[in-house]
Formats: structure tokens, sequence, C-alpha cells
């Protein structure tokens, strides 16, 4: 079984509300709830963390909004937006496509003068790392609920470079985490997120 997260999630009815929330949900349980990422919780609690929506539907119009996220992040205050989560459900949804598209991402930071300054990772529902099979749990650590591009300051790399100098130990534990979860236990967390995101959240 792929542990992915169901592409039938991607359709054209999704709304922009549920699609954040549904993020959220998945920053929240799994790169923070798993400390996937240990320097993700900071930012997610003191909101650090832009959330946005694109409705592309092809390349084109996402290489935009990327470019104009860029502009935005790189012009804001890293104590107001840290980083940037562009969530796109509606274009490249195959991993491919997407890997491919990583070359025109990195192209734009350059040509916008940004190399040096912000740099681009990645989240998709079928993430697959090099020599994995697509059913490898440990291709979960970068599945997300829909396909997403990660904007960061190459400044925040830096120091949490500097606070977690072996990465790589980083890395081997998410490994070992998800292989320790295994296919059910992903599919639960997956299902979770989604009920996170169905749930309003309780007044205060």
């Amino acid at each position: 079984m792929d542990p992915g997260f169901p592409l039938c999630a991607t359709t054209m009815s999704l709304t922009p509300e549920f699609a954040l929330a549904h993020t959220r949900a998945w920053v929240d349980r799994a790169v923070i709830g798993l400390n996937l990422c240990p320097f993700a919780k900071a930012v997610q609690v003191k909101g650090q963390v832009r959330y946005v929506f694109s409705d592309a539907t092809d390349e084109q119009t996402l290489l935009d909004t990327l470019c104009s996220e860029m502009h935005y992040l790189a012009e804001r205050d890293p104590e107001k937006t840290d980083t940037t989560l562009i969530v796109h459900p509606f274009v490249l949804t195959d991993f491919e496509d997407f890997n491919d598209f990583l070359d025109a991402a990195d192209a734009a930071v350059e040509q916008l003068g940004y190399a040096g300054i912000l740099q681009v990772a990645t989240f998709h529902p079928q993430y697959q790392f090099a020599d994995t099979e697509p059913d490898d749990p440990t291709n979960a650590t970068n599945r997300s609920p829909y396909p997403t591009l990660h904007l960061l300051r190459e400044e925040s790399v830096d120091r949490a470079a500097a606070a977690f100098p072996d990465a790589e130990s980083v890395f081997e534990v998410n490994m070992q985490t998800m292989a320790t979860l295994g296919a059910e236990g992903i599919a639960r967390l997956q299902a979770q997120c989604e009920e996170d995101a169905r749930t309003p959240p309780a007044e205060i």
C-alpha cells in the first residue's frame, strides 16, 4: 500500500479554507508532532508561517505566484513572516512533473536576485526519494496533503543548521520514525489531519 496522501483530495471542489486548514493540521501533527523538523515549532507558534493558496491550473501561473511570494517574503520583516508555504492543489499533481518544475523555480530565484537570500523546498502527496519504491514509508517525511512549495530564508536555514549541526542524524531519525509508523500508522495520521481540518477551532 502506498502511504501517500490520496490524490482524490485535489479536486476542483476543494476550497482554499479547507486546503490551508488541512495543510496547517499536517504541519502541526506530522512536521511538528513527529518532530520531523526540529525548528518548525517555533515559527508556527509565533505565527511566522505564511500560508498561501494558489488556484493555478498551469505552470506559468504558479511560477508567477512563486515570484510574487518571493518578493513579499524578501521585503517582509522575518519577525512577522519567516517562511511561506504555497499550496497549489490543481497543478503539478504528478510528482515527476512537480520535480521537473523545480528547475524553473530555482532559475526564478537566481533571476530575481534572491540567490543566497531565499531557497525553495518542496512537499508533495506522492513525494518519492531517489532509490526508494513508491510504497516506502520513509517517503512520507515529505508527503503533504497537496503539492506545496516552501519558501525559506537562507539566514533562517543557516541558523537552524548551526543549532542542529548534525543534520544527517535528523534525516535518519525521520526515516526511522516513518518506518516504525508503517503504512497503517501513516494512513491514520493522514486521516487525523483531515479530521482536524474539518473540525472548527474551539471557541475561547
